[in-house]
């Protein structure tokens, strides 16, 4: 089977691989972009380790074709930070111990993201709705939704 050429923009850089029709964007980012914040869990939707932003909205890396990414701007965990700087979010999740083996981080990290921009104060319960579909094992979820309402009020209070 002939590889299909796919370009995009990842984490602010333009990035091109090849890859089958039927490749997920996970694997393609894994195999073929060298970009391992996504995290392989279930293959089938279901634990949200392999949460990107694609265009600035939340979706399922090991769902999502590679090629339905050609122009698109996919964000990862990695992209978070600013150089040396990190994100608030990052921050907060080591402030609040909010990762412990931190398989499903980068894909909560990427919920949380979502989130914030679109919503930079979120109540208790709508942190809990735009995690709802990343599973943790360790945490019992606690520290995660902490961090995030953490986070939320250090970026309004950087703005301020």
């Amino acid at each position: 089977m002939a590889k299909i050429p796919v370009q995009f923009r990842l984490n602010g850089s333009d990035r091109a691989a090849f890859t089958d029709a039927a490749e997920n964007l996970l694997t393609t980012l894994r195999r073929g972009l060298n970009e391992f914040a996504p995290k392989y869990g279930c293959g089938q939707g279901t634990c949200g380790a392999c949460t990107v932003l694609i265009d600035e909205e939340p979706q399922l890396a090991c769902l999502t074709l590679a090629v339905a990414c050609e122009g698109r701007h996919v964000e990862t965990a990695s992209g978070l930070a600013d150089g040396p700087n990190l994100h608030a979010l990052q921050v907060a999740f080591m402030d609040n111990f909010a990762a412990q083996c931190g398989f499903c981080t980068p894909g909560m990290l990427m919920a949380a993201r979502a989130l914030l921009d679109r919503n930079p104060n979120p109540s208790r319960e709508d942190v809990i709705e735009a995690i709802a579909g990343n599973i943790c094992r360790c945490t019992g979820y606690e520290p995660i939704i902490s961090a995030i309402l953490a986070a939320a009020t250090a970026r309004g209070q950087k703005r301020a």
